[in-house]
């Protein structure tokens, strides 16, 4: 549960850098790179923080 709760915060963050990126009209291929990268970024650090620690 707390990693859907990691990635929908991070989505939001998203959503305002794009909204952000738009009313500074930057072109719309970087809006979509950056995104692309933002979500990998989260992707990984999401998995790394809420990643249980093996027993041993």
């Amino acid at each position: 549960m707390s990693y859907g709760l990691y990635v929908i915060g991070f989505l939001i963050v998203i959503g305002g850098l794009i909204y952000a990126a738009v009313l500074m009209h930057m072109p719309t291929q970087w809006i979509v790179v950056g995104s692309v990268v933002l979500i990998g970024m989260a992707i990984l650090t999401g998995v790394k923080a809420t990643r249980q620690k093996d027993p041993n």
